[in-house]
């Protein structure tokens, strides 16, 4: 009767480790992507995508390495370009984060805007699509500079800040 012994991953790796090179940039790319894919998925941007995918190079007013926050507390910290014009807001992420976040462009009538305070920190909350209602939470002063290059200081809700 021969006894088996179990492969483990170090066993696996010694044996192979010619091929360690190849194999390690292969699963750090294929991790990049699913990562970049959930994150698509659970701040709502594949959701946004779907409809309001810019199709034409974005002319208006843009800030690159912009923060914000998306459903479901989805983080997109110094990746953003956020532009406005009269046409529509846009959202684009950096190079090396696109993999499912295509540029999009939503038109201002699709979009509700609330300002809101935290503490001591104000913010814009701009509701993205009505029938999705996809939150984007922006800092005040980049908010406030998007709306006003897009010439929409009429959507500010002119509420007290909650």
């Amino acid at each position: 009767m021969c006894c088996s012994v179990p492969i483990t991953m170090q066993t696996w790796l010694n044996q192979h480790s010619a091929a360690l090179p190849f194999i390690f940039p292969v699963y750090f790319l294929a991790l990049w992507l699913f990562v970049a894919a959930i994150v698509s998925s659970i701040g709502g941007w594949t959701t946004l995508a779907r409809r309001f995918r810019s199709k034409h190079a974005f002319t208006g007013a843009r800030w690159s390495w912009q923060s914000g926050q998306m459903r479901w507390l989805t983080g997109y910290n110094h990746c953003l370009t956020v532009g406005g014009d009269p046409e529509g807001l846009y959202l684009a992420m950096m190079f090396l984060f696109r993999f499912r976040h295509p540029p999009l462009l939503i038109p201002w009538t699709e979009i509700t805007v609330a300002r809101r305070r935290f503490l001591f920190v104000q913010y814009y909350r701009f509701g993205l699509g009505h029938e999705f209602d996809i939150p984007l939470y922006l800092r005040a002063k980049l908010a406030e500079k998007v709306i006003g290059a897009a010439g929409k200081g009429d959507l500010i809700c002119r509420q007290p800040i909650q």
